[in-house]
């Protein structure tokens, strides 16, 4: 644990530098910043997770924000993947809460969530504009209520708002990025306010560290917040399948490295 004050100069820090890495390749930086929360600042468990969708609450807005200038609102996407994410992330909260409470037990969580995540970025490439003459199979509304409420309830566990996830199976189905990417930001946002306040509920009836730590979740979303615009203007200067292919080896070997912590 580092000493009183650094703690939050280390996070914000280290939030924007995640932030300018992930923003281009398309990945909430709250994925990486829950292990550098555990292993580096000693965000104690299972605290770790409503601290970590403290960051997404400060540093989605300005990315909102910005696309409802550009007119991309999300629409009717939003609310779909808002009703099926909202019950998944009260219900994955009280899991998390309830269930796995254990660092021991949670590494494996943490490797469930990179390692696929890291394949996926370090063997796909960006998707291109969609032919208008080949159809899109897209994902019928009661099927991806379904599949959002179950990742919902995976960002409750591990503190993520669910867009990472998301978002590359809504573009996969066919759905255009100007429409997923405001859509799913707007899920995580909501998704993540009520993750943190059920959390604060859950900490009234037990015992330990169950509530976010706010210094350190507000010098996150901050320094995220930054992170996230600065990665977003240098995007294009950048070649996409290179941002890729190291953010997919780096959160692999993250992943693998507390799936050992796990088996250890």
């Amino acid at each position: 644990m580092l000493g009183t004050g650094w703690t939050e100069v280390v996070a914000l820090a280290a939030a924007y530098v995640v932030a300018v890495l992930a923003t281009p390749a398309g990945i909430s930086g709250a994925v990486l910043l829950l292990p550098f929360q555990v292993s580096v600042l000693g965000t104690p468990s299972p605290a770790v997770t409503p601290t970590n969708l403290l960051y997404n609450v400060v540093a989605t807005p300005g990315a909102l924000y910005r696309y409802w200038r550009q007119g991309q609102t999300g629409g009717r996407l939003a609310v779909i993947l808002i009703a099926g994410t909202l019950p998944g992330v009260i219900a994955g909260s009280v899991i998390r809460v309830e269930l796995l409470p254990s660092p021991h037990v949670f590494d494996f969580v943490v490797a469930a969530v990179l390692l696929p995540l890291g394949v996926w970025l370090a063997l796909t490439r960006p998707s291109g504009p969609r032919d208008p003459e080949r159809p899109a199979r897209l994902i019928s509304v009661p099927v991806l209520v379904i599949l959002a409420a179950a990742v919902g309830c995976v960002g409750g566990i591990y503190g993520i708002g669910g867009g990472s996830i998301l978002a590359p199976i809504l573009i996969g189905s066919g759905r255009r990025p100007a429409e997923v990417a405001p859509a799913a930001l707007a899920s995580t946002f909501v998704t993540s306010v009520a993750g943190v306040v059920t959390f604060m509920i859950l900490s009234i009836h037990h015992h330990g560290s169950v509530s976010p730590d706010w210094p350190t979740g507000l010098a996150l979303g901050i320094g995220g917040l930054a992170g996230a615009y600065t990665g977003a203007r240098i995007q294009r200067r950048l070649p996409d399948v290179l941002i890729r292919r190291v953010m997919g080896i780096l959160v692999v070997a993250i992943g693998a490295r507390y799936l050992w912590s796990g088996l250890g």
